[in-house]
């Protein structure tokens, strides 16, 4: 199988890398468009912040190149927000393959001290229905790290709860995406990267 990782300014391009060479895959990284349009699966993964991401996705032409790809893409932390259609992290416009907007956590007042942001630690899934996430995974716990969220909508592939029920993966034709690290998430997150392998 032939699995490419999009190589761009962002962080935690490595941990997917050695995630992915733990279930036997030897991924490529890389930002060429050839090597990206003929790769049977693609990972968008991401740390960082959104709008100078998106600037550089821009001035790089990944951004048409990510929305043009027909073979199963999975986005990854920052890579799901930026698939998103706009994200209050300084007002930027994403890529528009999800319809959510991706929101700013904010605590109730006086609540500061007991729901911080950014959201960061385990918490678990709610997988509904139609989802690529395996339903034997509904409750099991993940690893997020992030202080913006993208809304609960009919592309959520699951959902978790922090100040408010949030999408924690989405999904929409053939793309995929997970607010959480699967690459960090223990022997559930490996058997979320091995169901987008399968798909």
């Amino acid at each position: 199988m032939n699995v490419v990782i999009i190589k761009y300014n962002a962080g935690n391009i490595r941990s997917v890398y050695h995630a992915l060479s733990r279930l036997g895959i030897e991924a490529e990284i890389t930002a060429d468009p050839d090597k990206i349009k003929a790769a049977d699966k693609v990972i968008f993964p991401g740390v960082g912040e959104a709008s100078t991401t998106m600037a550089y996705l821009q001035k790089n032409g990944l951004d048409q190149l990510i929305k043009g790809l027909k073979q199963p893409v999975l986005g990854i932390c920052l890579g799901m927000q930026l698939m998103c259609s706009h994200s209050e992290e300084n007002d930027v416009d994403c890529l528009g393959i999800f319809d959510n907007k991706v929101k700013l956590f904010r605590p109730e007042p006086g609540m500061e001290n007991v729901t911080k942001v950014p959201h960061m630690g385990w918490n678990n899934l709610s997988i509904p229905e139609k989802s690529f996430i395996p339903k034997e995974i509904d409750g099991e716990y993940v690893y997020f790290v992030h202080s913006y969220y993208a809304e609960l909508s009919a592309e959520t592939a699951a959902s978790t709860d922090y100040i408010v029920p949030f999408s924690s993966a989405l999904q929409k034709d053939n793309f995929y995406a997970t607010q959480f690290h699967p690459e960090k998430s223990g022997s559930v997150g490996e058997k979320i990267l091995n169901a987008f392998l399968e798909l």
